[in-house]
C-alpha cells in the first residue's frame, strides 16, 4: 500500500502526535543501556547478555570487526568485548586475524537449536514449499522480534529478487515489509503506539511510508481486512503479499508471504490468484499446528 493509497482513519492521540513532532531521531537503546536495565537483578548474567551482544554486532555486510567496532555497535566496555571474542574464540564460535573477528559457522548451531525444537518453523516448511510449487515465487515466515521480522522458515526461488539477506534468521524492519505489517496490526493498542513512537521509520524507497500517522491508517486497513500487500516500499521492484497465521485462541502467531517482483505479477494477481492460496495454507498450517 503506498503513501497515496493509505487510507484516512482515526488519527494518534495528541500526546503521541506530539511525541513525533520533534526533529530529534528516535532513540533506540543500545544493548549496553539495555542489559543495564536488568542492574539489581540477582538472577541476571551480564556476562552472558554482553556475550550474545556481540554475536548479533555482527551482519552481513559487516563480517569482520575490530574490537572497537564492536564495543562502538554495542556500547559495551572494549575490555569486556575482548574477554567475550575470547571466549567465544576458545568454543568455537569466532576467529581472528589478530586485528579484526568474525563468527564461524557454529555460532549456526545456536539457531539450530530453536528451528529443531520449534513446531512451528518444521511443521511451516511443507506449506511453504507447496505455496512455491503452486506460484513458482519464494515464500517466507516470520516472527516480531523487536522492531524487526526474523525469518524463520523460507522455501526459496532460483532467482533472488532483491540485494538485502533473506535467509533463515535474517531480520528486516518491521514498518516497510508486508510480514512486519501483518504482525504490527496484530499488536494491542498501547503496543502498537509505542511502537509507532519509538520506530525509525525511515524511508527506503520513494514509496515508503514512514510517517507515523500514515502507518497507523495503513495498520488500521491491515487489522480491518486481515492480509497486505507491501508494494516496491521496502527495495524497488520488490512487491510481496502476507496473511497471518493464528494460535489456538485466534491471536497472530506468525505470518506468511510471498515475494514477487514487480515487473512480472500484478498488484490485482496478487489478491486474485496468491491471496486464496495463501489464506488456504495458513488455514491448514493452523489447523496442523493446534488440532
Amino acid at each position: 500500500m503506498s503513501d497515496e493509497t493509505a487510507p484516512k482513519g482515526s488519527g494518534l492521540s495528541d500526546q503521541v502526535r506530539n511525541s513525533f513532532s520533534s526533529l530529534a531521531p528516535p532513540i533506540v537503546a543500545s544493548p549496553a543501556r539495555r542489559i543495564q536495565a536488568f542492574t539489581g537483578d540477582p538472577d541476571f548474567m551480564t556476562s552472558l547478555a554482553r556475550g550474545l551482544a556481540v554475536v548479533q554486532a555482527f551482519q552481513e555486510r559487516k563480517r569482520h570487526l575490530t574490537i572497537a567496532q564492536i564495543s562502538h555497535r554495542t556500547e559495551i566496555p572494549r575490555a569486556a568485548v575482548r574477554r567475550c571474542l575470547h571466549t567465544l574464540i576458545k568454543l568455537g564460535y569466532a576467529t581472528t586475524d589478530g586485528r579484526t573477528y568474525s563468527l564461524l559457522p557454529k555460532v549456526l548451531t545456536l539457531g539450530h537449536a530453536y528451528l529443531s525444537s520449534t513446531p512451528l518453523a518444521v511443521s511451516a516448511q511443507p506449506y511453504l514449499d507447496r505455496m512455491s510449487d503452486q506460484l513458482h515465487e519464494a515464500c517466507n515466515m516470520a516472527t516480531l522480534e523487536g522492531d524487526d521480522i526474523l525469518y524463520i522458515a523460507r522455501s526459496a526461488t532460483v532467482q533472488r529478487l532483491i540485494s538485502v539477506d533473506l535467509s533463515v534468521g535474517g531480520r528486516l524492519p518491521a514498518y516497510c515489509t508486508s510480514m512486519g505489517r501483518i504482525l504490527l496490526a496484530a499488536l494491542d493498542d498501547a503496543s502498537l503506539h509505542e511502537y509507532l513512537d519509538r520506530a525509525d521509520l525511515q524511508p527506503k524507497t520513494s514509496r515508503t511510508i514512514h510517517d507515523p500517522q500514515a502507518l497507523l491508517e495503513c495498520l488500521q486497513v491491515v487489522r480491518q481486512q486481515g492480509w497486505c500487500i507491501v508494494d516496491q516500499e521496502l527495495e524497488q521492484g520488490l512487491r510481496s503479499i502476507a496473511v497471518p497465521v493464528y494460535d489456538a485462541s485466534g491471536q497472530v502467531l506468525a505470518a506468511l508471504n510471498v515475494s514477487t517482483h514487480a515487473g512480472r505479477v500484478s498488484r490485482s494477481e496478487l489478491e486474485q490468484r496468491f491471496l486464496p492460496i495463501m489464506i488456504a495454507a495458513s488455514r491448514d498450517l493452523s489447523a496442523q499446528l493446534f488440532a
